[in-house]
């Protein structure tokens, strides 16, 4: 997708697939949209999965709801690769030269005017899918990774649960031994101090994390900011 991008000169582009799951038919209504209706992009969602197994549907939506609370950039239900943009969209999109590339996150990451168009599943005409249960699961995680550091902080808060566990026993196997004495010394101090060291090492794994999730990011060298239009480009027209 990226090398088709790269080497398109159209003023607008489209990507779709070639196994016309894609309606073909949806193109001029697109383009009306972006030429009439000041778009820059004209994308596309399923509102039905006719043809998906059922527990990868479930799935697919869980991502989505997932991913939306994770990261700050939204990810419509749904949502296909299949797209109209203009010349500005496609040349953003290209100048994040990142290697793992979440097609979805990155048409989301770049901000650009985008009009959704909702469609029924359509058979492909033939082939089968080259997308596995599990090809899938790795391409989630993919998109989780590459657009939210929410996993590194959870090592963190993990490590915060466990010390207050510990702190917790600490203060209820004091209280017993007071009251009650100690009939088996030993396992409940060991309990404690297992759960405290194990809360200390989370939680200086999550700092950890929270400086790797820096370098990770500055090293997608992603634009800081994306300009759409200039003056001298109006000047142009």
């Amino acid at each position: 997708m990226f090398a088709g991008l790269e080497y398109s000169t159209g003023d607008y582009v489209t990507v779709m697939d070639a196994d016309l799951q894609d309606p073909p038919a949806l193109l001029k209504q697109m383009y009306n949209s972006i030429k009439n209706e000041g778009y820059d992009c004209v994308a596309t969602r399923r509102v039905t999965r006719k043809g998906e197994p059922p527990i990868r549907s479930f799935f697919a939506k869980l991502f989505y709801k997932l991913i939306n609370k994770m990261s700050d950039v939204e990810m419509v239900d749904g949502a296909r690769d299949y797209r109209l943009m203009t010349r500005q969209m496609v040349d953003a999109v290209i100048n994040l030269k990142e290697y793992n590339r979440f097609s979805k996150g990155l048409f989301g990451f770049i901000g650009f005017n985008t009009k959704w168009i909702e469609y029924e599943n359509v058979e492909r005409v033939a082939g089968e899918t080259k997308w596995s249960f599990w090809k899938l699961f790795k391409y989630a995680l993919e998109g989780i990774t590459a657009f939210s550091t929410t996993p590194l902080i959870i090592a963190s808060i993990v490590g915060i649960l466990f010390c207050i566990i510990a702190f917790i026993l600490i203060v209820v196997i004091i209280i017993r031994t007071l009251i009650f004495g100690d009939p088996t010394s030993g396992w409940p101090s060991l309990t404690c101090i297992i759960f405290l060291v194990s809360g200390v090492q989370l939680f200086c794994i999550g700092i950890i994390g929270q400086y790797l999730s820096k370098t990770y990011l500055e090293v997608k060298n992603r634009p800081i900011y994306i300009v759409k239009e200039t003056e001298k480009d109006k000047d142009k027209v």
